[in-house]
């Protein structure tokens, strides 16, 4: 059993040694662990008592903390600056995200072809003879831009099969494919969703899935535990307990700041594509194939320039209760839905 380093310090400096830690360089945090270790959707989550402790409450502060002073650098002279900076950096990115995106979809759903058996990430097994071949058309249909909105139709089919054969609450991970879906075929279509970019469309779908993944890291936290026997230096001797509470916290903080504003989602945007990144070094070539959709779409919402006219100050303040709402929702969801599908309990 993997030895358990005891927290010394004041609450507030291991919160703040440990996001900034964990944030730069944990892979666990973004290694989707249902592929890597055993797990059971339907068990009984940590009660939301467990959950909701001192440590979790100074982590979701120091959380709150960032958030506003990004929000406050946001629209200012120095965030501008940082702004044309990125714009700079990422021009190739901007003019090209839709070869990107289409690139790599187009990678992912031709590996899920030759892979044989699997739907739409590695714990979906599928046995229908007919999935790689759909699969197959999907990646095809993304060479032209008139036949991506059937490309997304196939995506829509596989995610349907999967709920059917796995349940919505499984499928709950990844409505990022429906977003990816609905991407396709708005720009095959050269429309919008009632107003909303195609990329946005994307990037609200990622913000979602990575939150409702996070609840996951304080719900199921011992799932995760044989990756720390197995790859003891992930802990970076932190208390595992702890290490999921900050991974957690750390995951839905960045995906919360995707639905924010330009200079915070865009820096969200690189701390979770590195954080992706990084991980395929630990995890290998599953992590790079599963996890290639929304990196790419991270990749987009990094190059993206487009720019609100906002007050900063205006944003700060609502940043404590949008994220406290937003918080306080997916938690209740999350267990709220779990205790109606399975008759768990939720305290």
């Amino acid at each position: 059993m993997i030895r358990r380093v005891q927290m010394r310090l004041p609450l507030a400096a291991a919160a703040a040694a440990a996001f900034c830690s964990v944030a730069g360089f944990a892979t666990e945090a973004s290694a989707h662990v249902k592929w890597f270790c055993a797990f059971n959707v339907a068990g009984q989550p940590r009660g939301l008592e467990n959950v909701l402790c001192a440590d979790f409450e100074g982590l979701v502060g120091l959380a709150l903390l960032f958030l506003i002073l990004g929000c406050l650098v946001d629209g200012t002279a120095l965030g501008n600056a940082l702004l044309r900076a990125l714009d700079r950096v990422t021009g190739a990115i901007q003019s090209n995200h839709e070869i990107l995106i289409r690139a790599v979809g187009g990678f992912f759903f031709v590996t899920l072809w030759n892979m044989n058996g699997i739907l739409l990430t590695p714990e979906l097994k599928t046995s229908l003879w007919w999935v790689p071949w759909l699969q197959l058309a999907i990646a095809a249909g993304l060479v032209w831009r008139r036949t991506m909105p059937l490309s997304g139709l196939g995506i829509v089919l596989l995610f349907a099969l999967a709920v059917r054969d796995y349940g919505v609450f499984h499928l709950a991970d990844y409505p990022v494919f429906l977003g990816l879906a609905a991407y396709l075929a708005l720009v095959g279509l050269q429309r919008d969703l009632l107003g909303v970019r195609p990329l946005d469309v994307a990037r609200y779908s990622a913000a979602i899935t990575l939150m409702w993944a996070s609840i996951e890291k304080w719900a199921y936290p011992e799932w995760s535990f044989p990756l720390f026997i197995e790859h003891p230096a992930l802990a970076m001797g932190f208390d595992d307990e702890f290490f999921m509470r900050a991974a957690g916290v750390i995951e839905f903080t960045l995906a919360f700041s995707l639905i924010w504003t330009p200079l915070v989602r865009r820096a969200s945007a690189i701390v979770l594509a590195a954080m992706f990144v990084s991980a395929t070094f630990e995890f290998g070539r599953i992590d790079v194939i599963g996890h290639a959709p929304i990196v790419v779409l991270l990749l987009a919402i990094i190059g993206d320039d487009v720019t609100v006219e906002q007050r900063t100050r205006r944003f700060a303040a609502a940043v404590p209760v949008a994220y406290c709402v937003a918080l306080a929702g997916f938690l209740t969801a999350y267990y709220y839905v779990h205790a109606v599908l399975f008759g768990t309990q939720m305290l």
